[in-house]
């Protein structure tokens, strides 16, 4: 069996494996996120980074790892610390138009890396301070990039995406499917299985 390592402790990222029957198991790396890099860089540095931290634990195996990033004025914005961080960010993107870049790495069981990035654009409405704030008091915001959930509550906010829905959710499912295929990885005969079993 060709094991899939998802080096994420996203609910997102793990959902959106389900959703097109992909099997894994989960392992969430411990890694250092800072970094200076610009945030289309810096996605796929923090996914090298996390796909490194885990494959030594995983010989044998296919270790994915991903990191997301939301970009405003030059700005990186990644999970918020607190409310007041969370409310800082929201008030950022409101009525405006922002960057989402999810980076991704797949390591193969060879130690082969394979990486990429995607990129989205996505405009919110403007949105009253008193919706933000709610919105906030949700808890929602918390361990999000840019401090929001497009398939959550946040959704009721988008008025364009320019881009792939699931760069901005957090693992861009074309560019999986690139760099899986590039790895060396079985997909077809995995999803394959999936189905009839």
């Amino acid at each position: 069996m060709n094991w899939l390592i998802l080096a994420s402790g996203s609910a997102r990222r793990k959902e959106l494996l389900q959703a097109i029957h992909l099997p894994f198991e989960v392992f969430v790396p411990e890694v250092d996120e800072s970094t200076d890099l610009p945030a289309g860089e810096a996605v796929v540095e923090l996914s090298r980074r996390k796909g490194a931290a885990s494959a030594p634990r995983y010989p044998g195996s296919f270790i994915l790892s991903a990191d997301t990033l939301v970009e405003q004025d030059g700005l990186s914005l990644g999970k918020p610390r607190d409310r007041e961080d969370a409310l800082r960010m929201l008030r950022l993107l409101s009525g405006r138009e922002h960057r989402v870049y999810t980076g991704m790495t797949v390591i193969n069981p060879a130690g082969e890396v394979f990486s990429g990035a995607d990129r989205a654009d996505v405009t919110f409405c403007r949105v009253p301070d008193e919706e933000l704030a709610a919105y906030a008091d949700s808890g929602e915001p918390f361990d999000k990039a840019g401090g929001y959930a497009i398939q959550g509550r946040a959704g009721l906010w988008v008025s364009k995406i320019n881009g792939n829905p699931s760069c901005v959710i957090g693992l861009s499912l074309f560019l999986l499917r690139d760099l899986l295929l590039k790895a060396g990885y079985p997909l077809a005969e995995v999803l394959k299985n999936e189905t009839e079993g």
